[in-house]
């Protein structure tokens, strides 16, 4: 447990009983600059970012004595300066959620990917400045409003404005670098679950190969098709966690909201719900993947029709505003609470006790790469209201 060189990058400590885990990430680590520190429990873990202070962990989940997430949840209460990046050969979707609530602010699956394991790490440092970089504004901002108090009126009313605004600065990147981890993650279950599928896919090709019955061969020709689907979708979220938009269409937005309302029919009128569509003229379109625009509203209308189990009114409203297309999805439900209400668009926040909490936040990331916006417009114990705003095409 050496100080650190002058010229290392920073100080990780790698806490994992697999010795050759220790000895290939502490190789891997040392070759990139970094001054690595390893332990084989969690315990001895603990010492050393007691006494080192590192600014990053890797901890495997599955640990002796004591396991990785309640040392996870120890590190984040005890020494939050120290980042925890989670190892874990178990890749499922409740696991990465616990860990993610846990505090960690990585996830890895084993085995890794040597470029892949630094680029996570010099990714998860980049955050950390940023994050301690806003903590230390933060204080002096508390700082200089004790300084000021005496001041008058106007110039506590500009302060308050730069500090909104900083605010606001502060959380879009704080949302942007989760979604950025959740795009990490999106990529490593979409893996997880490829594989399987693969092998359905095989053994209902060989069932339809092998049986001369008529009703098997159409229902092994449904479930082809169906997997061929899971694919397709499979395929969309890998190339969303890979790559930038290429915006090639445009897209009549009202269609869309139209394709959105039909998938729901029977929903709709087995919940008696009564919906009324407001389309202010036809309005211009708008560049973007018509598909993921009406993903934007299958996660709103889904929403909405949870919100109105015994029946009630689904309103859209459609009109152009100066040069934007403005949509607005109001629901009769019973609003959403105060408390609960700045917190709708973080990933994996949910008051459902069978919801992901990732319906909004996946509407607020399409519409961000559109260059739209949304926001609740008001909500009361009569219904909620959400506003959409995209940027309307050019006519030449």
């Amino acid at each position: 447990m050496n100080p650190p060189l002058p010229d290392s990058k920073a100080v990780v400590v790698v806490i994992d009983d697999d010795h050759h885990i220790l000895e290939l990430t502490a190789l891997i680590l040392s070759r990139k600059g970094y001054h690595v520190l390893t332990a084989s429990t969690a315990r001895q873990g603990m010492d050393i970012i007691a006494t080192q202070a590192p600014e990053l962990a890797l901890l495997d989940y599955m640990m002796p004595e004591m396991d990785g997430l309640t040392t996870l949840r120890e590190i984040k209460a005890r020494y939050p300066d120290t980042y925890v990046i989670m190892f874990t050969g178990k890749g499922n979707e409740e696991i990465a959620v616990e860990l993610m609530k846990g505090g960690a602010s990585e996830y890895i699956l084993k085995p890794f990917n040597n470029r892949d394991l630094i680029d996570r790490l010099d990714n998860v440092l980049r955050i950390r400045e940023i994050e301690l970089h806003n903590k230390a504004l933060q204080q002096e901002h508390v700082r200089l409003l004790e300084e000021i108090d005496d001041w008058n009126q106007e110039l506590q009313k500009r302060v308050r404005e730069k500090t909104e605004a900083l605010q606001k600065a502060q959380s879009e990147i704080a949302q942007s670098e989760k979604l950025a981890a959740l795009g990490y993650l999106s990529a490593g279950m979409a893996h997880e679950v490829r594989n399987p599928l693969n092998s359905i896919s095989l053994f209902a090709q060989l069932m339809r190969q092998n049986t001369t019955d008529q009703e098997q061969q159409e229902y092994l020709g449904k479930i082809l098709k169906e997997i061929d689907r899971i694919d397709s979708i499979i395929c969309k979220l890998l190339d969303a966690s890979r790559r930038s938009r290429t915006i090639s269409s445009d897209v009549q937005i009202d269609r869309v909201v139209d394709n959105a309302i039909d998938a729901f029919s029977p929903q709709i009128e087995t919940g008696n719900i009564r919906v009324e569509r407001r389309y202010h003229g036809v309005p211009p379109a708008i560049k973007a993947d018509p598909a993921e625009v009406e993903q934007i509203f299958t996660n709103l209308f889904l929403n909405a029709l949870d919100e109105m189990p015994g029946g009630g009114r689904l309103d859209i409203e459609i009109y152009e505003e100066s040069g934007w297309v403005v949509v607005k999805v109001g629901d009769s439900g019973g609003g959403i609470p105060a408390e609960t209400l700045p917190n709708i668009f973080e990933p994996f926040f949910t008051t459902k006790s069978r919801g992901t909490g990732m319906g909004l936040p996946v509407v607020q990331r399409i519409a961000r790469i559109y260059q739209g916006t949304v926001s609740v417009e008001k909500t009361s114990a009569e219904g909620t209201v959400f506003r959409l705003e995209f940027p309307a095409v050019i006519q030449a």
